[in-house]
């Protein structure tokens, strides 16, 4: 078994950061990732959606460009088709550069299944598909996954492929003509946006009175007229309670009512990956499903760190990068009091 200084589980934001500034301190580090490198954010989160919206923006140009003194001989026509393959070009540009950010910085990448399977005199053992190796320090960085609930249908949807998360929804080379969304949350209102300005029609369906979860209600509710005026139906203070081959059937104050729909995008939120990753055998603590850090991105386990949506303090890409510096700064013993202090020179 090799052995390394430091051995990060997740090529995430968080992961892939803690990985390249470890290495760049001269820590052997091992960076183990089970899909691709980049995480959500990068494949099927914050970098995809973006393009979207920009081809959004595009289309949506071209039907006022009069407004701005030009123009357009006959319509704007979405090629839904090209818009994946553009997303997916922009996706492997960026997937490329961190994958060379971290050789540069002589970082072993290992595109494996992590287990960690306990701890030895010299350090933690964790297994990637048939390798094993042996890391001092541990950084858990596996980050989230789509939230599917207990709904009549839902899980036969998905795999179907009728009913889609975020993770197949930017692959849809296909633009349905009747999309119903389930979650009137970021990820929701994002696709929402474009997928209605391309000509979609759009329905979400929202559990809450208002949408953009915590977000101030007098945003929120300019955000919802925007959207509105984009096609947009909004149907909330909600209850879905079961998924049809055609459908989704809702309860607005008791009442039964139905929306049809050609997909169905579940977008009800997101969860910690930490089941069958192995930390029940070093003794991680855990609440509600993500592990426990303390402010210096500690767990209870003496040089096992915990960063990004895996921790589920705050899911946001940039919340994991600063967390990936705090912990590798706490590695390295650079600073005291670093979550909200220094960057990482």
């Amino acid at each position: 078994m090799e052995n390394y200084d430091l051995i990060v589980i997740g090529g995430g934001p968080g992961g892939y950061l803690a990985a390249e500034r470890a290495g760049h301190a001269g820590l052997k580090t091992l960076v183990i990732e089970k899909r691709e490198f980049g995480g959500v954010c990068l494949n099927e989160g914050c970098v995809p959606s973006k393009t979207f919206l920009n081809s959004a923006k595009v289309v949506n140009y071209a039907k006022h460009a009069e407004n701005y003194g030009v123009k357009v001989s006959g319509n704007a026509v979405v090629d839904q088709k090209a818009v994946v393959e553009r997303k997916n070009g922009v996706v492997n540009m960026l997937v490329s550069g961190i994958k060379a950010s971290l050789k540069k910085n002589k970082v072993t990448m290992k595109n494996a299944v992590a287990f960690i399977e306990g701890k030895s005199d010299e350090g933690y053992i964790v297994k990637a598909g048939e390798e094993k190796f042996v890391g001092k320090r541990l950084i858990i960085a596996t980050g989230s996954m789509p939230v599917i609930p207990p709904i009549p249908g839902l899980k036969e949807g998905v795999e179907s492929g009728y009913v889609m998360t975020n993770r197949e929804v930017l692959d849809l080379t296909v633009l349905p003509k009747e999309l119903v969304v389930i979650g009137g949350g970021v990820i929701g209102l994002e696709l929402s946006s474009y997928f209605s300005t391309v000509g979609v029609k759009v329905t979400v369906i929202e559990m809450l009175d208002k949408i953009a979860g915590p977000t101030e209600k007098e945003i929120s509710s300019i955000l919802q007229k925007g959207l509105e005026r984009n096609g947009v139906i909004f149907n909330l203070g909600c209850k879905v309670t079961a998924i049809e081959k055609d459908g989704v059937v809702f309860e607005r104050n008791g009442k039964v009512e139905k929306v049809k729909a050609d997909k169905i995008l579940c977008s009800i939120g997101r969860r910690a990956v930490t089941k069958d990753i192995g930390l029940e055998n070093i003794g991680v603590n855990m609440d509600r499903g993500a592990i426990v850090t303390d402010d210096k991105m500690r767990t209870n386990v003496a040089n096992v760190y915990a960063v990004g949506d895996v921790n589920a303090k705050i899911m946001l890409a940039h919340t994991a990068y600063r967390e990936a510096e705090v912990a590798v700064n706490n590695i390295l013993g650079i600073l005291k009091n670093v979550y909200c202090s220094t960057w990482f020179a």
